[in-house]
This record gives structure tokens, C-alpha cells and sequence, in this order.
């Protein structure tokens, strides 16, 4: 088992929220608690101390209570951006990001994760479950639910100066443990538009 005070939490709260609008996704309301206020109260209970990586009203999510730190990588670089930064700034073993729009993730995500990082002794565990649209159901990994170890930082710092964004092409580099989330498949359902986050809410 993986001692939780080795693993640090990460909430990804810097992207442009461009599908809701251009509103700053993490503060929206979900059940009359900010989005990231939700996901910090969820994410501390499965990990030692939590930091919440946002580009903007710093502020509204500091008082919050965790660290807050933006982006290292100019322009909204996306979630990998976010990794960097919890990486650099992260003082324990492990790093667990999560991203803010997903309220309903599983209460046992660090413990799933850890322990298969472990067993396989893997670079990372990334979650996976089902995911239904017009063609079936198929596996899907969650590449933004991943459980890092902080010695991936050099890797992480080379494919993003050298350009690479996406998070697919700097894990294919690793060995990567995927944990089959099958038995909560609406878990990782994320809030994309104020639509989706409305039916978030009526579950």
C-alpha cells in the first residue's frame, strides 16, 4: 500500500473554459459549492496535502486553503502545462491530478492507482472505464486521472520544451499501469458545458 502522505494532490483548474462560455470552469457551482472547492474536499481525504493549479482569480481559490499555483508554460498549454507545474512544486514521492470538472470521481482513485503503480512498478497509473456513444461502448483511458512519480519531472520538462502538449505522446514514453474503473463508469464524467454540469448535478 501507498502511504497517502507520499502522494501530493493536483487539481487542473487553468484551462480557458472556452466550451462554458470563457467562464473560469473550477468556480462554477456544482450543488452550491465551487466546482474546484468540491474536487479539493473529495481529493484531500485520499492524499497528504493538495495544490490547485488555475491561470486566473488566484485568489477566489486560495481561500480555498491549498497552494495555488499557475501555470509554468505560457498561453493555456493545457493539462500537461498543469503537470509541469505540480511536478516542480511538489515535495513528496507521488503527484494524483485530477482535473476540476469531474465532481463524481472515485473516492478510492489514489488507492487504486497506487497500488497498481506499485505492483506493476510502473512511471505512472492512469484510470480507464467504459465510455458509451453512438458506436458501443468502448475502454477509455482518463489521461488527466494519473498518478505520477516525481522522478518524471526531467522526462516531462524535455518533450515540453522540445514543443509536445499532448498528454497521449509524453505517457506512450513511460510505462504506464491502467486501472479498469468499470464498476463506476459514470465517475469520470466531466462538465464541459453548463448543460453538462446541470445533469452532473441532477445525478
Amino acid at each position: 500500500m501507498m502511504d497517502i502522505q507520499d502522494i501530493t494532490g493536483l487539481i487542473l483548474a487553468g484551462g480557458r473554459g472556452s466550451r462554458m462560455g470563457g467562464v473560469d470552469k473550477g468556480l462554477q457551482n456544482f450543488n452550491g459549492i465551487p466546482l474546484a472547492l468540491h474536487t479539493l474536499m473529495r481529493l484531500q481525504m485520499q492524499v497528504g496535502r493538495v495544490m490547485i493549479n488555475a491561470n486566473r482569480n488566484l485568489a477566489a481559490y486560495e481561500s480555498f486553503g491549498a497552494e495555488v499555483w499557475p501555470d509554468v508554460l505560457d498561453n493555456y498549454a493545457g493539462p500537461l502545462a498543469g503537470f509541469l507545474t505540480g511536478l516542480e512544486r511538489c515535495e513528496t514521492p507521488y503527484v494524483l491530478t485530477v482535473p476540476c470538472d469531474s465532481p463524481l470521481f472515485p473516492m478510492d482513485l489514489a488507492q487504486r492507482l497506487g497500488e497498481a503503480l506499485l505492483a506493476q512498478d510502473a512511471d505512472l497509473a492512469m484510470a480507464c472505464a467504459p465510455e458509451t456513444d453512438e458506436h458501443g461502448t468502448v475502454m477509455r483511458t482518463q489521461p488527466v486521472f494519473c498518478l505520477l512519480r516525481l522522478d518524471l519531472l526531467e522526462s516531462l520538462v524535455a518533450f515540453t520544451q522540445a514543443g509536445g502538449r499532448k498528454i497521449d505522446a509524453w505517457t506512450a514514453q513511460h510505462k504506464v499501469a491502467l486501472v479498469d474503473f468499470n464498476d463506476d463508469p459514470r465517475a469520470f464524467a466531466n462538465a464541459n458545458t453548463l448543460e453538462d454540469l446541470q445533469a452532473l448535478e441532477s445525478r
